[in-house]
């Protein structure tokens, strides 16, 4: 197809030259498809640039070569089999040195790989967009200095503003190529998740890849940690089972695998000097790591009896799957772990539960003129709440109502160890506030990291009728007087938070007969109802108390408890739930 040399195309003006680049840059981007991309490049430079053969070759980063994607003119043998490393031949210096190359005769350049006889010249161009070579737009003539500066400038210019276009389009066909393969693979991975017997999920693990890919043996390694080896905790050559084998990290191919958290294909294990022999009669070799969380906790190996049977694609089926796989075992090895020690912890629990009956108290004091009640249900076995009560010779009580951060086990222990603390340091203070100071202070001296209590400390003086709070990040009281809700405002920060020094202030109270005063935990607070999503405190419980003024306070606390588990209906419960409720006489 020769095109005569009249008929190309010259920009008189700039403008002109723009207006033809802003058509290169509509034309390719209006598409994401491939091939209706390239043709129209193909249709734009031959309508600029006469030639005799086109092409345009694309650049693969993990094979290294530049193959033809689209042509003109080339022998479709050549199309298919032509692939050229960087460097070789004119394409690739293009490729390897990313500048335009201009040969006005082939056939004085030792570089030149015959096309066709006929061709004396040739103009190369490499397409690179964000620093990476896409590929190389070729173009040959069958006419000596058929191409001359101003082309090589046109088809440079042509190259910048296709070469996003080109990547774009390769880079969602993979993802759609990847859609497809990871959407077979889903099944297979909702499927694993469901199983968390170990031994079962990794047979089926088995019999599923083997429906991917027809393997001779699979094996799944799982890592032991603290020997520093790896264990074969289901291994199969055909349909028969193979025994348990433990061989160190730094050994054969799975081994390699570990230690490089890299996929592995021995497409040849005979030479291949990472490969340890453990079934005889293997000759290829695949294998992927198994990641959780940053975390490699095993490695699948497939291997065959042919040499060459495994490839990129195996490679990449694999790597798929194996996010899921590897979750999968590693839940199912979390769940068997949780299920041999479930007794231990129930019995542990239940250690708990009975020492925290002892630690907190059981049955409210006997206060001069204050009526005491309250009611606990923790979230868990355990609570992290706790309450306590300290008299004093001349009347004085000193009441301590909190809550140890978190919940469960740890924040119960740790609110016994509080418990503990308050007990021995509450008699000796009888201030509110150098009470929670002292708190504070000896809290940071024994560093626990992350772990606080919020508490409130009100101290009654009957004599007075006055109450002394001070708070460390509690919820305030709520004071029902007289069909009115009151809460006293006092804040602080939560003890054993921030550092020693910390400073609390008191504020006094002044009661009157008659008053409800109510102190409840954030599991009270928080807790949002089946039908209702609203907290309970918020609205219902001060709706709830002045219909409780005429109660005592052991009566107060059952119709309250009553009227938050009604609240809650279904829903679960979000935290410890403590109430506490006195009533001035």
């Amino acid at each position: 197809m020769a095109t005569k040399r009249s008929s190309r195309v010259r920009f008189r003006e700039r403008a002109e030259l723009l207006d033809f680049l802003l058509e290169v840059s509509s034309v390719t981007g209006e598409t994401l498809d491939l091939d209706r991309i390239l043709g129209n490049v193909a249709d734009i430079v031959r309508n600029v640039i006469p030639h005799d053969l086109f092409a345009i070759l694309l650049y693969s980063e993990r094979l290294q070569v530049l193959s033809i994607r689209y042509s003109r003119g080339h022998r479709d043998e050549l199309v298919t089999n032509l692939h050229i490393k960087l460097g070789e031949g004119i394409t690739g210096a293009a490729g390897q040195t990313r500048q335009p190359v201009l040969v006005d005769d082939v056939t004085a350049d030792r570089r030149y790989l015959n096309a066709m006889d006929a061709v004396r010249s040739e103009l190369a161009v490499p397409m690179i967009t964000r620093g990476k070579l896409v590929g190389v737009l070729d173009l040959q003539s069958t006419a000596r200095a058929a191409f001359n500066e101003q082309d090589r400038a046109l088809l440079q210019l042509i190259a910048a503003r296709i070469a996003t276009a080109i990547e774009n389009a390769r880079l969602y066909r993979r993802v759609e190529q990847s859609n497809r393969t990871q959407r077979t693979l889903t099944h297979l991975a909702h499927e694993f998740s469901s199983i968390l017997d170990v031994d079962a999920l990794l047979d089926k693990i088995a019999k599923s890849i083997h429906g991917l890919i027809n393997y001779d043996a699979f094996t799944i390694m799982l890592i032991d940690e603290t020997r520093s080896v790896m264990k074969s905790r289901f291994s199969q050559r055909y349909d028969e089972k193979l025994p348990v084998a433990t061989w160190p990290l730094d050994r054969g191919i799975t081994g390699a695998v570990a230690r490089g958290r890299e996929p592995v294909l021995a497409r040849d294990t005979s030479v291949d000097p990472r490969y340890h022999e453990s079934i005889p009669g293997i000759h290829s070799e695949v294998a992927v790591p198994l990641i959780v969380n940053d975390r490699v906790i095993g490695v699948m190996d497939l291997e065959s009896t042919r040499v060459n049977y495994f490839n990129d694609e195996h490679v990449r089926v694999l790597t798929l799957i194996a996010p899921q796989i590897a979750t999968a075992i590693e839940n199912a090895r979390l769940y068997e772990e949780l299920a041999l020690r479930e007794r231990r912890i129930q019995q542990d629990l239940e250690a708990a539960r009975q020492l925290q009956s002892v630690i907190l108290p059981v049955k409210p004091p006997e206060a001069p003129n204050l009526d005491i009640a309250f009611w606990m249900k923790p979230a868990r076995n355990v609570t992290g709440d706790l309450y306590d009560f300290f008299e004093f010779g001349d009347g004085d009580l000193l009441v301590a109502f909190g809550d140890s951060a978190g919940k469960g086990a740890a924040a119960a222990l740790f609110g016994a160890m509080f418990s503990g603390l308050l007990r021995t340091i509450a008699p000796r203070r009888r201030s509110p506030a150098l009470l929670l100071k002292t708190l504070n202070d000896t809290l940071m001296e024994r560093a626990v990291e992350t772990r606080f209590v919020t508490l409130l400390v009100m101290l009654w003086r009957p004599s007075q009728k006055t109450f002394t709070i001070a708070n460390a990040g509690a919820t305030p009281p709520l004071v029902c007087r007289q069909g009115r809700i009151i809460s006293p405002v006092v804040a602080g920060v939560p003890v054993g938070l921030l550092d020693e020094g910390i400073e609390y202030e008191e504020k006094i109270f002044e009661s009157k007969p008659g008053d409800l005063i109510v102190l409840f935990s954030d599991g009270v607070q928080d807790q949002t109802g089946a039908t209702n999503p609203e907290e309970y405190a918020k609205t219902r419980l001060p709706a709830l108390l002045p219909k409780l003024a005429r109660r005592s306070a052991k009566e107060a606390v059952g119709r309250i408890a009553k009227d938050l588990r009604k609240h809650r209906g279904s829903n679960p419960m979000i935290d410890d739930q403590t109430l506490l409720v006195m009533k001035v006489q």
